[in-house]
């Protein structure tokens, strides 16, 4: 496979340093994140359990305690 030559910011290549170990290249971080970030249906069902009506209600009082702040 031929290689390509990239820049990139130094953030991403600290970042993409973390998970760099001996036996994994650059590339195989790289393509290990399309893997895992390519199927949307992994998420299909994750908040099926949560208490919406709770969240809405924790939100209006946010929101009311946030306005009473800046006004």
């Amino acid at each position: 496979m031929a290689s390509i030559n990239i820049s990139i910011k130094q953030d991403a290549y600290e970042f993409l340093k973390k998970f760099k170990t001996e036996d994994k290249s650059f590339s195989d971080i790289i393509l290990s994140f399309r893997k895992e970030n390519n199927d949307v249906m992994r998420f299909f069902g994750a908040l099926k359990n949560s208490d919406w009506d709770n969240k809405e209600e924790k939100m209006k009082e946010f929101r009311k305690s946030f306005n009473s702040r800046i006004k």
